[in-house]
Order: C-alpha cells, then structure tokens, then sequence
C-alpha cells in the first residue's frame, strides 16, 4: 500500500521516519525516574507494544530488557497470516515478506506398509492460507521481526528504543499517584553493572516471558501443568537426500515423530524432533539431552533417508506446556488495572502449531492502543479493564488447540487408524491457526450483534477482513483494509446506498451529521487537531469507479490535513467492478444495498455495526468508550 506523507511539507527524505514529536524529541537516553509505561522484555508482545506507543509521542515509553543487545539467534519463527495482515498496518509487510520462506504445501509423511521401517509421503497439501487470505504463511526468524518492529518504533514520532542491559527485580502497586507502581530494576553490563534502582510508572507491562518476574510480582500463576513428552528443535545446515528438505512436513515414523519446517535463504531448515516420553522422575534431565543425540533420533525417523548436518545453528530441549495464567492484569477488588501480562508470560504451549509469536503479538496489539487511548485522556480507564477479558479467551482457545495438535502429531504408528487423519485436521482447522477466529464478546467497545445482518461479512468481534475497491482519486485498485495503519485511530467505513455521489442519500445525510458540533468527530477530536486525528472515515460507492464523481462528494469525505490544510483525496472508494477487478465488496461481505456503518477500532477489529439512519445509536456507542475532549486534555 503506497505511503501518504508531505501533507505537513515537503518530505525529502525515508518517508518512513516520521517527524519526531513530543517525548521523541531529545529523548533521554537514560531510563528516567518517571513514566507513563515501562514494559518489561523485548519479545513480539513488547516490541509491537512499543512500536504502537511510538504513534503516542505524549505518553513517555520505556521497553527495559536483560540482554544486552539484539536477539540473534532462534526461537519462534512461523508467521500466521494474520500477523502479516499486522505487519502490513505496521508498514513493514512487503519487506519482510521478502526476505521469509512462504510456505506453499505441507507434506506429510508416514510408516511404508511394505516396509514399515521406511517412511513414505502419504499427503501433499496446499498450504492454507491463501485459500482464506490475501495474505501468507511464512516462516522467518523472530529476530527479525524484532528488528522491523524496533524500526517501527524507532522511526515513529515517539522515538521508542530499547534500554538494554537493565533487569526487572520486583514491583509494588501503591493505591494513590500518578505513578503508582514502584519498580526496581538493575543494569547488568557498561559501566553501571550491577548498579539497582528504583523507578515509577504509571502502567507496566510484563512481556518477559514464561518464567515472568511480573507476573510473580502480581501474584498470578500459570495454571495447568507439563506434559510428559519432549521435543529437540535444532536450525541446521545439511546435505540429504530427503526430497522434501525444502517443503513443510510432519514425519511419523516407528522412530517418532518430526515436524520440519523450511526456514528463509533457502537452506537452513528447523527440525522437531520427538524425544519421547518423560518419567514423572526425570527432573527435566531431558533437556541436558546432547545435540548429537537429536541429530541420531532424527535420522532414525527418516529412515531410509538420512541427514550430513554441516551446521547446528540454534538447537534446544523442551518439555511440551500447556498453561494460561488466571488473569492477565492485577485488577481486583473494583480497582482497574495498572500491571498487565501479554505473550509467554501468560499463556504458553508448545511451539508445533506455529501459535506463540502470532498469539503474542495480537496481545500487545490489543493493548497498545488502549493504553494509548487512556493515556492522552480519549478513553477513560475502564477501557484497560477489556483487555485480560478480551485475551484470556483466546490464550484458552489456543491451548485447547495446541493439545490436541500434539496429541497428533505425538501419535505412534499403531495409534493411527487413518493416514490422512493429520492432514484433515490442519486443513479443517486452517482458520484458527492463520489467527482469524478469534472473535471478542460484547462489551463497551464490541456492540451486539442486532444490526449484523446489514454487514453479515464483518462479524462483530472479528478482525476486519479486508476487500479489494477502486480509489476513486486515481482509479487504482487496493485493499481497503491495508489503508489502516496502526496510528491509533479508530475506522469509520460508510458504504453508500443507492445513489450516486451528489444525489439526495442517507449516505449524504449521514456524511452532513458527521460535520455537525455534535458527532463524534466533534466530540473526541481536540481542537486545533487534524479532522482524522482521532477518526478515519471512509465512503465506499456502489457504483463503478467512472460512476462516481469524487468532485460531488460530501465534504466529510475530503477532509483538510497538515498545517497546510492539504485535502486528503484517499478517503473515497468505487465498490463496482472495474476493468479486471470483478469482485464487489457489498456483495463479497453482504453488505446491505441501504448503505451501513462498519466501525472498527484501532486493532483491526470489528466494533459495530449500524445503518447509516441511526446516527444517535452510533453516537451513543463513542460517547460509551470515548471521553469529550477539552483544552486542558494531554496531546497524544
């Protein structure tokens, strides 16, 4: 999706690097004694957490982490395709789309019936996600999604990096103040190693994994147990003469078990492999089981092919977890929360399904915005009490997932009455997996499902799936849904009934309530601010992209930006097919032919839905959600 930039001047240079801001502006380079967030670990959650705050240069961000630099090496690395759909409101989709291993087919291969000591392919399947995607299924390591979301991060107007070398100790959640979370930290390297001190924040965020010192420091615990089965995961270079080395496969044998996944550049691969069962008296000694031990098993799997592995780049030992922490924040007893949980440090599971990253990241995408909003005083603070009750149920969803994946993919020869039994199951649940079935419950900012009907493609609750149409300014076709960047700003697509642009609608109606004193726009948009600071609205025509004359549309839809007051042309839309563009967006997502209004909030996620008549229905569902904003209001 092409870039919008030079509405505040001329821009000469990386139009990705946004103008530093507020607390982007001579940023301190050390941790201050105060600030609005700390989040602790520079994992998925933390780094998209980050790079959303970054777009809320009022609110001071800090991201501490024990390491003194970069991760570089191993852990997750499959990369669903709604976390690229995140990428891409991220502006990084294309590049590292790039660089990554796109996975095609998944393989799978079990015992020869003639010869049950070798294994053959038994299924070759097409990948599932551009069956239900625009978007692909990818794998690359999780290093470097860090790096693009510390990039995004960096170049937002917030200027957010990490401060490394800096260890959470502890915390203590005081009732009153500004800042009522008290946190000890020490630097463990340079010059002031091993130097401890306090701090204060307003809200921290524990993204420091599954041994999490926050979650401890809130007393919430992990709930469920080990499972007695162990797996070595190794990153290796080899020479084999296995035909499926650059293919996604899962490998049963009467050796065990092997999920092997292909890795970007074309020839390291990252293998699973099924080290057995674990007596309850082990004491986790599996883990001390050597390198050289899983490369023996994982020739024994793939018998009669066999491994020359050159190179070990990354390998570990692991026991398969299945555990979601009791709640994700330290709310209790009617007082809102001001420490929160996100990634491994409240849900983890093994690492087969390709789900901890994914599942990770839409945590801290879920909660960047809300903090943001609560922060610079949009939103009141009931607002975070959403997002335990929002994630809680999709950590449950995917350990429930993950169970039974395991489960099958742990199976021995003898256990398995039908070959293709794996093979249906990854293809029939195809959509849990690629991230898009989750789907949050009513609550202030989900509305019930009473007008559903007018939009029945956008299910409330779930993420907004996007459609391609016809930019009406230039004729180029796009998806709608890649216009949303993740700039904190809730979305507003009003699809047109009837008429055309310039004729009597409700579509016009609806846009001449938009510009009145009392909208929402009026309402939450502080004075002296962009139009769209606050709301993107959008129109989406029914007519062709000819049909519609952009020079009689309502003014709402061509709002001034900048200082310059620059009219911005990219917020009209022809939803009629065009040239070779046969799709139509109403009738691909059963929009109403009356026109409606599909709200979607800063995460991408469906809000409500409303037809264009019931302006105080909608009016009612901001004034739920959303503060009035005054003068005094802080700037975000």
């Amino acid at each position: 999706m092409p870039m919008q930039f030079h509405h505040h001047g001329y821009v000469s240079g990386d139009p990705r690097v946004q103008d530093a801001v507020g607390t982007g502006v001579d940023r301190p380079v050390e941790l201050p004694d105060e600030m609005d967030v700390l989040i602790v670990g520079s994992g998925p959650a933390g780094m998209l957490l980050s790079a959303q705050l970054s777009q809320f240069p009022g609110i001071t961000t800090r991201i501490i982490e024990r390491r003194d630099g970069r991760l570089v090496l191993g852990q997750a690395d499959g990369i669903q395709p709604r976390s690229v759909e995140t990428f891409q409101a991220f502006g990084f989709a294309e590049r590292i789309v790039a660089e990554a291993y796109n996975i095609a087919y998944m393989n799978f291969w079990g015992p020869d019936p003639e010869n049950p000591g070798n294994i053959i392919r038994t299924a070759r399947t097409e990948d599932y996600a551009f069956k239900i995607s625009e978007f692909p299924h990818l794998i690359v390591n999780q290093a470097r999604v860090l790096d693009y979301f510390a990039e995004a991060a960096a170049h937002g107007p917030g200027r957010i990096v990490p401060d490394y070398a800096i260890e959470f100790l502890g915390l203590t959640v005081h009732e009153h103040g500004d800042h009522p979370v008290e946190v000890r930290v020490r630097h463990t390297a340079g010059p002031r190693a091993g130097e401890e001190r306090t701090v204060r924040a307003t809200y921290v965020v524990g993204s420091d994994g599954a041994r999490s010192g926050v979650r401890e420091a809130i007393g919430r615990a992990h709930v469920g147990r080990f499972a007695a089965h162990a797996w070595g995961v190794m990153d290796v270079l080899v020479n084999t003469d296995f035909p499926d080395w650059r293919t996604k496969c899962a490998i049963n044998s009467e050796a065990g078990n092997i999920l092997h996944i292909p890795r970007e550049g074309g020839y390291l691969c990252r293998m699973y492999i099924d080290l057995g069962e674990v007596a309850e008296d082990d004491h986790h000694k599996v883990r001390q089981t050597p390198i050289e031990e899983v490369i023996r098993r994982a020739n024994a799997i793939l018998h009669p092919y066999t491994l020359d592995v050159k190179q070990v780049a990354w390998h570990s030992v692991y026991e398969v977890g299945h555990r979601v922490t009791d709640r994700f924040d330290d709310a209790g007893d009617g007082r809102s929360p001001h420490v929160f949980l996100t990634g491994d440090a409240c849900h983890t599971h093994s690492a087969k399904a390709g789900q901890g990253m994914n599942v990770s990241m839409q945590d801290g995408f879920n909660l960047g915005w809300k903090l943001g909003h609560v922060l610079t005083g949009l939103a009141p603070a009931s607002l975070l009490d959403t997002y335990s009750a929002e994630r809680q149920p999709v950590a449950q969803q995917l350990i429930d997932f993950d169970r039974e994946w395991s489960s099958l993919m742990a199976r021995k020869p003898e256990e398995i009455s039908d070959p293709q039994e794996l093979a249906t199951f990854y293809l029939g649940t195809a959509e849990f997996p690629s991230g898009f079935m989750t789907q949050y419950g009513p609550s202030e900012i989900v509305t019930d499902a009473a007008h559903q009907a007018l939009a029945a493609g956008f299910p409330l609750g779930k993420r907004f799936k996007s459609v391609e149409v016809t930019r009406v300014c230039d004729g180029n076709v796009i998806h709608l849904g890649h216009h949303a960047k993740a700039d904190g700003r809730w979305r507003l697509y009003a699809f047109a009934d009837a008429p055309a642009a310039g004729e009597s609608s409700a579509l016009a109606d609806w846009a001449e309530w938009l510009a009145s004193p009392g909208s929402p726009l009026a309402r939450f948009t502080r004075d002296g601010a962009d139009v769209d600071a606050v709301f993107d609205v959008k129109a989406i025509y029914q007519q062709s992209f000819e049909g519609v004359d952009i020079s009689r549309v309502p003014a709402a839809f061509l709002p001034k930006s900048g200082p310059l007051g620059l009219t911005d042309w990219e917020k009209v839309y022809a939803a009629g097919p065009d040239g070779w563009r046969s799709v139509d967006i109403f009738t691909e997502r059963e929009v109403s032919r009356d026109g409606v209004v599909v709200v979607v909030r800063p995460d991408q996620y469906v809000s409500a839905v409303v037809p264009l008549t019931a302006t105080g229905e909608l009016a009612a569902f901001f004034e739920g959600c959303m503060l009035a904003q005054q003068a005094a209001a802080r700037t975000g």
